[in-house]
């Protein structure tokens, strides 16, 4: 049963105590947020890094803030303060940990990707999540901005003004030209002769993309039958400079991945993110700016962009803040939630608390 709209305003209208786990790259900015929100009070920080015991989460995130909430690397301290949420963005999920704060009675918001669709996950895990979440009476929910609300929320909204829907691609570009560290993009296989893709990369991808797609796919009907992958590589007609290195011909510099869900042996939903380091490459992948093309194919077509204002140099695609902020914004939505992994199909669309 969906909330009405006076719950729903009630909901991001109180105050919710909530904890920042991690001070990453995306941790940072959540940080930030959650000291500045209007309706969120931050009560504490956990950090992986022994260097930042007891420092500020003001100065944690570079705010001028001094809030005296100091980081921690004991869990028992961050369960004691009883938060209603914690904003778990740690670099590698641990289970035991996600377990013992969803059955001590803390709501989960993660920017990990493994609850997007939980009919697809190991059942055993599965069993072990809901247990913990029943057993506190909390919920667990993926977010983020890749995958999540460019693979979820706007798929979903998208299909809303279909009747018949043929084909959905969404494309995700990354403009590494200026990037500053050529040495990173040597680690993706940048600047380098290659003629296949690593396979591990396709499994990631699979791994970090597929349970979206299927999730949007079960908004708008029968689930999907399979998930293709696939990888393509592109390399420079001429040398390339990135930074302080030169990248030579015939190397790789673009690189893209399709994530693919099909239906009745065709293609619905599509994934493909594509990453380059030069324009002047030997196919023609018609690149764009860093960000996002939606290409709709039905009865109503739609072709959207959607770009950050700012060009971004980050490998990551897009800034960490799209991530950070989605998770923030999701905190007083998934806290009146029912006990469970909760999905973007589960929860109300999730609006910002402005100030």
């Amino acid at each position: 049963m969906n909330p009405s709209p006076h719950t729903i305003i009630e909901q991001t209208t109180r105050q919710y105590r909530v904890v920042q786990w991690a001070t990453g790259n995306v941790g940072r900015p959540a940080l930030r947020a959650l000291i500045e929100h209007p309706n969120l009070t931050l009560v504490g920080v956990h950090t992986h890094t022994k260097e930042k015991v007891g420092t500020d989460a003001g100065r944690l995130c570079q705010l001028p803030t001094h809030t005296g909430i100091t980081a921690t690397g004991d869990i028992d301290e961050i369960i004691e303060l009883g938060a209603d949420c914690v904003v778990y963005t740690p670099r590698v999920i641990d289970i035991d940990t996600v377990c013992r704060l969803l059955a001590t009675g803390t709501n989960i918001v993660t920017t990990h990707g493994i609850f997007h669709h939980p009919a697809s996950m190991d059942q055993v895990l599965y069993a072990r999540i809901q247990a913990a979440c029943w057993s506190g009476g909390t919920s667990i929910h993926s977010t983020g901005h890749s995958p999540g609300f460019i693979t979820e929320t706007m798929p979903i909204a998208l299909g809303s003004i279909q009747r018949r829907l043929d084909r959905m691609t969404i494309d995700e570009y990354t403009d590494l030209t200026h990037s500053e560290t050529p040495w990173t993009l040597l680690g993706m296989g940048f600047g380098i002769s290659r003629a296949a893709f690593e396979p591990h990369r396709l499994t990631q991808a699979r791994r970090a993309i597929s349970p979206s797609l299927r999730l949007a796919a079960d908004a708008f009907g029968p689930p999907l039958d399979a998930i293709e992958v696939r990888g393509e590589l592109a390399t420079a007609n001429q040398d390339v400079q990135v930074g302080a290195a030169v990248f030579r011909k015939g190397t790789v510099v673009a690189q893209r991945i399709t994530v693919s869900g099909t239906r009745r042996c065709q293609p619905l939903l599509q994934f493909r993110s594509t990453r380059y380091c030069s324009t002047d490459i030997n196919t023609d992948w018609s690149l764009r700016p860093t960000g996002w093309h939606i290409s709709v194919e039905g009865d109503t077509p739609l072709e959207v962009d959607l770009r950050p204002g700012e060009a971004s140099p980050q490998a990551s695609g897009a800034s960490p803040t799209y991530a950070a902020n989605r998770a923030v914004n999701t905190i007083p939505y998934l806290c009146a939630a029912r006990p469970g992994i909760r999905t973007t199909i589960d929860l109300p669309p999730i609006a910002a608390t402005l100030w």
